[in-house]
């Protein structure tokens, strides 16, 4: 059981390490200021976010995760790839934002699926609603005209 509880925290540790990697680079890709710090304190929840779950590995006596997924970093290559041949816009940029938030709600939701101790699941629930908060105002970017910086 506690195998299953490591490898599940290990899991959204991933997720959390690519969300903080993704949102970083979309903080350096963005030419909107207060995007760009909102971003950025994304990023800095999804790191206190892995090492909260980093903390329950090793109670567990598990080795946790510490880089991300190959999916990530395939994501990242792919996109990086793409924006040399055609430059990042804003809007794809929140776009991506938003595909990776989706991707993250995913995870997180089959992770409470899960039969997890109670102190576990509650952790993982508040982590979870943050990221639904965060999943709804990254849409909200998407229906305002997006400028730049002055």
């Amino acid at each position: 059981m506690e195998n299953e509880i490591v490898s599940i925290l290990n899991g959204l540790i991933e997720t959390c390490k690519d969300g903080e990697k993704g949102f970083r680079e979309a903080a350096e890709d963005i030419d909107i200021g207060y995007y760009e710090i909102l971003f950025l304190e994304y990023a800095r929840q999804r790191s206190q976010f892995a090492a909260a779950l980093q903390a329950e590995v090793r109670k567990l006596g598990g080795d946790p995760d510490r880089k991300g997924s190959m999916a990530g970093t395939f994501h990242r290559g792919w996109m990086n790839l793409r924006s040399a041949v055609n430059p990042k816009t804003n809007e794809m940029t929140i776009l991506e934002c938003e595909r990776g938030e989706n991707a993250a709600l995913k995870n997180y939701e089959h992770a409470l699926k899960a039969n997890l101790p109670e102190d576990i699941k509650s952790l993982i629930h508040n982590q979870y609603e943050q990221i639904k908060h965060t999943h709804k105002r990254i849409e909200a970017m998407e229906d305002k005209p997006l400028g730049t910086k002055s």
